[in-house]
């Protein structure tokens, strides 16, 4: 049972469909608004081996096992910011996605910016930034066989309404939509915006790539010029964030001058002394 706090606003199917413009999404468009879920993208992956058309989104008012990148718990209190994940099925095989992870991070900092909220930055691979602290979080899965044709499923964390309380479980430093935005944010409004941004820029990726997508990353890039250190399984490497390249790898000038990518890891901020 849950005690909502009457301020809060829950999910609405009919309200969402009636911001989301009638042209393109809208034939496409499988909604299904939960209450408490595992996970998104759990939901979606299981809707997915039942059949379910591209286009299909799943959003949920709470998650009791949210994910993130590398296995990471993603908190998902109940009511207050939002889970949603989107089915995609390309008519061919993964290797015309790359970048796409990077695409889906500026679909999604267009529509958090049609919430009135600035500077909203962008962090390798797939995170949300907002005054340097994390705001929200791409989960991108590849089901079945990428070789023959790539079903997707994109998962999209934003925190909302994230209260000091609620967010006390969160290991990093971390910042909600509210506390940013000099008014309230509608979590119905976000949504339909997220689905109608995600479903420009999948509707063409496969023609465009992540080339069409790359300026507008770079200039949201914040961690650009930082001092970082990346780990993957191998190795740490220390190096300056120079930006990426047009497949969306990481491009890092590591102390010795050279210059590396990478497509894959964890980035941190090195502190200076």
């Amino acid at each position: 049972q849950y005690r909502l706090d009457a301020k809060l606003e829950r999910l609405d199917q009919t309200i969402i469909q009636r911001y989301l413009p009638h042209i393109d999404v809208a034939p496409l468009l499988n909604l299904h608004v939960l209450k408490l879920v595992e996970s998104t993208n759990s939901e979606a992956k299981r809707l997915l081996e039942e059949g379910a058309a591209s286009g299909t989104v799943v959003l949920a008012e709470g998650q009791t096992g949210g994910r993130g990148r590398r296995g990471n718990t993603w908190i998902s209190p109940y009511a207050a910011n939002i889970y949603m994940s989107l089915v995609w099925r390309f008519d061919h095989d993964a290797t015309l996605l790359e970048g796409l992870s990077l695409a889906i991070g500026v679909a999604v900092r267009r529509a958090i910016l049609t919430s009135g909220v600035e500077n909203i930055g962008l962090k390798w691979p797939n995170d949300i930034y907002a005054n340097n602290k994390k705001l929200g979080g791409i989960l991108l899965e590849i089901i079945g066989d990428p070789s023959v044709k790539a079903d997707v499923i994109l998962g999209v964390g934003i925190n909302v309404a994230m209260s000091e309380r609620l967010g006390r479980d969160i290991d990093q430093q971390w910042i909600d939509l509210n506390s940013v935005s000099t008014s309230k944010v509608s979590r119905n409004a976000l949504a339909a915006n997220l689905i109608s941004s995600l479903f420009d820029v999948l509707q063409n990726f496969t023609e465009v790539g992540f080339t069409a997508y790359r300026d507008e990353w770079q200039c949201a890039d914040c961690m650009r010029g930082s001092p970082v250190s990346l780990s993957n399984s191998r190795e740490t490497i220390y190096g300056t964030v120079l930006g990426v390249d047009s497949s969306g790898a990481l491009r890092l000038m590591q102390e010795d001058g050279t210059e590396r990518q990478f497509i894959g890891g964890e980035m941190s901020l090195r502190k200076q002394l």
